[in-house]
């Protein structure tokens, strides 16, 4: 299977020169001029993912994978993730099936909990019912994947579905992924739903997330699931420069500001994770330097976590969008190709 690389974006509000915010709508505007360069420097995939804060204001991945399905010629698109516990599976799978119109065998969907009960008070849901929601909303879109008249229950709904018609239909079902952000608990939900994981990863090292490879595909050889739909794919933070001292340097410094200004819009202390230099560096999880590095690095985790896709996160805190679109270039120019002759994939 070919390796697939690509980014992602929660949305990067500009800042304004006193240190301030500029426009949210700013910011849903340069991810889909980034989107437009990734799809011209031949990335595989661009993520859309779902925060409800001014410094990433992407609350609705579902809207803005539809505005690039219209707008983009071979890219894959997705979210990345979903937040599921707090939203419709029925109006989310409508939405993405609506730019599987547009965009035939381009549109997926990565189906996540969350990481924040921000969205909680917002949708007038009780964060008490955070596992129940997600297990039934889940169950719930991976059955209208399949079918096209549905009959279900669950403890979501107040009212069971009786044969009721979910249209459009895309010509052939959406790709759903699990997200999760490592617990053993999502690797055996993903088993037992027989769909591929995707893992968001913030830190920690290669032999580290080896081991979460591992139990997926042991458990799913025990259950009978064909080996090779046993697919993995890993969201990381990084960024390519020209340079590695000075593209470290230049994420270091943003992904610190992102981490505080996230933390300060969710009432938590503003702490990035200890020791964060270190996982800029070879072993660690962040993929930040200039194109052989980081190419080195992915083709490293490859080898230990035979995974199939990698997207990194590279506009936070507030980054120039301009310097954001270079490392898009860079990525799709000169990493990729390395990638591909190393991996022997066309």
């Amino acid at each position: 299977m070919t390796f697939e690389l690509g980014v992602y974006s929660f949305g990067n509000t500009p800042r304004t020169p006193d240190g301030g915010f500029g426009a949210t709508a700013q910011a849903i505007r340069n991810v889909l001029e980034a989107v437009h360069l990734a799809d011209e420097v031949g990335l595989d995939f661009f993520g859309f993912g779902e925060h409800h804060t001014r410094s990433m204001p992407l609350s609705s991945p579902t809207s803005v994978v539809n505005a690039a399905a219209a707008s983009t010629q071979r890219i894959k698109l997705g979210t990345a993730v979903t937040v599921l516990s707090t939203d419709e599976p029925l109006r989310v799978f409508q939405q993405l099936a609506t730019a599987a119109a547009i965009a035939p065998g381009r549109i997926e969907a990565v189906a996540g909990r969350g990481s924040s009960a921000i969205t909680f008070p917002i949708f007038d849901l009780d964060e008490r019912d955070y596992d129940m929601l997600y297990a039934s909303k889940l169950e719930l879109l991976l059955a209208v994947n399949q079918h096209e008249q549905v009959t279900w229950s669950g403890p979501h709904r107040r009212r069971p579905l009786d044969g009721a018609l979910i249209v459009p239909r895309p010509e052939q079902p959406l790709r759903i992924w699990l997200g999760s952000g490592g617990s053993p608990e999502s690797v055996g939900r993903a088993v037992e739903l027989g769909v591929p994981l995707f893992l968001g990863i913030l830190g920690g090292s290669s032999e580290h997330w080896a081991q979460y490879g591992r139990a997926y595909r042991d458990a799913w050889a025990q259950v009978g699931h064909p080996a090779e739909a046993a697919d993995i794919a890993v969201a990381v933070h990084g960024f390519v420069g020209r340079d590695d001292h000075r593209a470290k340097a230049t994420y270091l410094e943003h992904e610190l500001r992102m981490f505080a200004t996230g933390a300060a819009e969710v009432g938590r202390p503003p702490m990035a994770p200890p020791g964060r230099e270190a996982q800029l560096q070879p072993g660690g999880m962040v993929f930040a330097g200039g194109p052989d590095e980081v190419a080195d690095r992915i083709l490293h985790l490859h080898a230990q976590l035979g995974h199939t896709r990698q997207i990194l996160q590279m506009d936070v805190g507030g980054m120039p969008h301009a310097t954001y679109l270079e490392a898009i270039e860079l990525l799709g120019t000169e990493v990729l190709p390395q990638i591909r002759k190393e991996l022997g994939d066309r």
